[in-house]
């Protein structure tokens, strides 16, 4: 990928400007000497000659001026004479002042590292899922003590190593991401297990965490809110969300970070995609129950996706979707939650109702499109997000 390896290239001169940085602090005075240093002037050169090599960021580069040891002496001097604790301070923050650049643009580096890589990351991750599962056949009738078959661990490793690849710095690497390199060298059954049930999930989540960036802001349209309640808007209230303007794997993102943000659901995982005609993924979630005078149990719910806006989902649809649960045989599903964006068909909410009257697992619960607007009339945070990206596939607006 040419554009990672432009991004490579500008990391490698950021830490290279990092590190000479470091190195022309440690030079500048703490006290009062003045003179002549050679050592300082090769830094600044090569500070110089890299900085200019720094490609912009949205058209912002760090305009970084760096002071001479004797400028820096002669403003410590003035202070001293002049016996202002604030005209030390404001020194300290001068001689920092290319530190705080070099932090700004790495910080403007990162985000946008991360959304270079982000759609290449999901799909890399969705692959070794598919290999995982593979192992998972592969292996049942084998010792702990076996060896591997050797072409899928291959193709697990080389995905792991693309991650790490793809990861660089922007994505700090997971707790258990040293295990899961130590179980790939040795490659055993035992080792396949550990990763399948220890390493890689929990590994995935905080891959996922680290991609979408929860502290980044958005976009804001309004400068002072005080003003806007005062300029008594008027206008209909919105009622209908405008599905058509989100794209499906957009909406799965949706469900997911509304299960994520739920206090009463833990451990959200994305499945792999699967082979249904809308090509979407199935989510894991545990949904809590906590009862004070009881323990507290947790259910396993998968979650299936259906950005279908111009069919309902069918009685046969909801029998696939059942069928398909037999899979995730570890541990069991309890509930399997349909969501859509369209809506149930009376065939389809019959066999619903009779399938849950029988007591039959999983339960089986639909969140049809009136449903889900009211989970998110509720969460106009989400809303808000889903509506700041400027691609009209991930906007999710509001019709009157």
């Amino acid at each position: 990928m040419l554009a990672l390896s432009e991004f490579e290239v500008a990391e490698a001169n950021l830490v290279k400007l990092e590190r000479l940085w470091s190195e022309i602090d440690e030079m500048l005075p703490r006290g009062l000497s003045f003179g002549i240093n050679p050592e300082f002037e090769d830094r600044e050169r090569a500070f110089t000659s890299v900085l200019s090599a720094l490609p912009m960021i949205d058209g912002w580069k760090p305009p970084i001026r760096l002071m001479t040891p004797n400028e820096v002496a002669q403003w410590r001097f003035d202070a001293m004479e002049i016996g202002e604790p604030g005209a030390e301070l404001a020194l300290d923050e001068a001689v920092d002042q290319p530190g705080k650049e070099l932090r700004e643009y790495r910080a403007r580096f990162t985000q946008k590292r991360r959304e270079l890589i982000r759609d290449t990351l999901i799909d890399t991750m969705d692959g070794i899922d598919g290999d995982l599962q593979t192992l998972r056949a592969t292996t049942k009738p084998l010792e702990k003590h076996n060896a591997l078959p050797t072409e899928p661990w291959e193709q697990l490793k080389a995905k792991v190593k693309q991650i790490e690849v793809l990861l660089g710095s922007s994505v700090q690497h997971p707790a258990t991401w040293s295990n899961l390199r130590r179980h790939l060298h040795f490659g055993m059954v035992g080792d396949f297990l550990d990763i399948d049930t220890r390493d890689w999930p929990p590994a995935r989540d905080a891959l996922r965490k680290g991609l979408y960036g929860a502290n980044e802001p958005l976009p804001q349209m309004t400068a002072d809110l005080g003003e806007l309640a005062s300029s008594k808007p008027k206008g209909s209230v919105a009622t209908q969300l405008q599905w058509d303007r989100l794209g499906a794997e957009a909406f799965e993102r949706l469900i997911f970070t509304l299960i994520s943000s739920e206090p009463n659901y833990e451990t959200a995982e994305w499945s792999m995609k699967t082979n249904a005609p809308d090509r979407g993924r199935d989510l894991s979630v545990f949904r809590v129950m906590r009862d004070s005078l009881s323990d507290v149990q947790r259910a396993r719910v998968i979650i299936q996706c259906k950005h279908w806006l111009s069919k309902s989902v069918g009685a046969a649809d909801v029998a696939a979707a059942v069928a398909q649960t037999e899979h995730w045989d570890s541990p069991k599903v309890d509930t399997l939650i349909i969501a859509t964006t369209g809506r149930f068909s009376a065939d389809a909410v019959s066999w619903i109702d009779k399938h849950n009257d029988a007591k039959k697992v999983p339960r089986i619960e639909s969140w049809a499109e009136s449903r889900l607007e009211l989970i998110l009339a509720e969460r106009p945070w989400l809303i808000a997000e889903f509506t700041s990206d400027e691609s009209p596939a991930t906007q999710l607006t509001i019709a009157p």
